[in-house]
């Protein structure tokens, strides 16, 4: 393939893989079932150059490959309000995409679309959400790859042994959070954020949940930990493929007890030795301590009481009005 076989384009994409898993010290490159490409959401021209490039060396995508949301509302342009020159950009790039062979799904949720990798399968799988549902949820596995190497692990359908595959992992001691609390959906993302700041890109193992876990909670979980730390894989004792049992934990030098305290947003961080000041929240930080705040009127009796109160002082001002 590096001598042109496949094709301009494959050895072109090829050689960006190779120098990456040099960049990487791997020994050696995975064949892989399937791509999802990031690299179609429009940032500027680099973009439309590199993929209006491979189209004109002639490359195809050599693994079923689905594509991420695009700059421009297909059903809806009048909604998304670029300028001309945004707009053109994003278009062709999204044709670009599809002229190389992917399918254009437009999705940043890849594994709630009819095919998904199994248990054990290599992937080549951009946009952050999706990667760590495929390593965690599905038991699958795919680095983090970026705009350009998505599409050369598409028409190249190999991809570095590195990465994901080698990281160390923390154990969260979950054992100390009330039941109730955690069979709150909105706990979950929660539960989450502190575990991407505790956990940082390791590979973190939660043990002491009790089931049944939804997949919509694992998702959320997911999310959350990729955005607040670099989590592209985790485990939770007894719910996902690859920790079935609490082995999985044997063996970890790192072990982080969670307690309703750290959910309510006020331990954990600093017990991590992380930074930890309301002035330096972002929104997305307080979102989730409005969540925490809902879960903690969940599991306490006189936070319910108290918003029933407020509920009726509510109803009683309406009917006075």
């Amino acid at each position: 393939m590096l001598a042109g076989a496949a094709g301009p384009a494959a050895a072109m994409c090829l050689r960006l893989v190779v120098e990456l898993a040099r960049m990487r010290e791997a020994t050696r490159l995975l064949r892989v079932d399937s791509a999802h490409v990031d690299g179609c959401l429009y940032h500027g021209q680099s973009g439309v150059d590199f993929a209006e490039k491979l189209v004109r060396l002639g490359g195809k995508v050599a693994v079923p490959t689905t594509l991420n949301v695009g700059s421009v509302d297909l059903m809806h342009p009048g909604l998304v309000r670029h300028d001309q020159e945004t707009t053109n950009g994003a278009r062709a790039l999204m044709d670009h995409y599809i002229s190389l062979g992917c399918t254009p799904t437009w999705t940043c949720a890849p594994y709630q679309l009819a095919h998904r990798p199994g248990f054990g399968r290599h992937v080549a799988w951009a946009e952050s959400n999706a990667i760590v549902f495929a390593n965690s949820v599905l038991g699958a596995r795919t680095d983090r790859y970026g705009d350009f190497l998505d599409i050369c692990a598409a028409i190249t359908g190999r991809v570095p042994d590195a990465g994901l595959h080698r990281r160390p992992t923390v154990h969260l001691d979950c054992a100390a959070l009330p039941a109730k609390l955690l069979g709150e959906d909105a706990a979950w993302g929660v539960l989450g954020h502190l575990t991407g700041q505790a956990a940082g890109s390791q590979v973190p193992v939660l043990t002491g949940v009790p089931g049944p876990v939804t997949e919509d909670q694992l998702k959320a979980f997911g999310a959350a930990a990729a955005s607040s730390g670099g989590v592209g894989l985790f485990h939770v004792a007894g719910v996902t493929p690859e920790a079935r049992s609490t082995g999985a934990v044997r063996g970890l030098q790192r072990t982080i007890r969670v307690t309703a305290d750290d959910v309510r947003g006020e331990r954990l961080p600093r017990r991590c030795g992380l930074p930890w000041h309301p002035a330096l929240l972002t929104d997305r930080v307080r979102a989730a301590h409005r969540a925490a705040a809902a879960c903690r009127r969940a599991v306490s009796p006189a936070g319910v009481h108290r918003d029933q109160s407020r509920r009726a002082r509510r109803g009683g001002s309406a009917r006075a009005r």
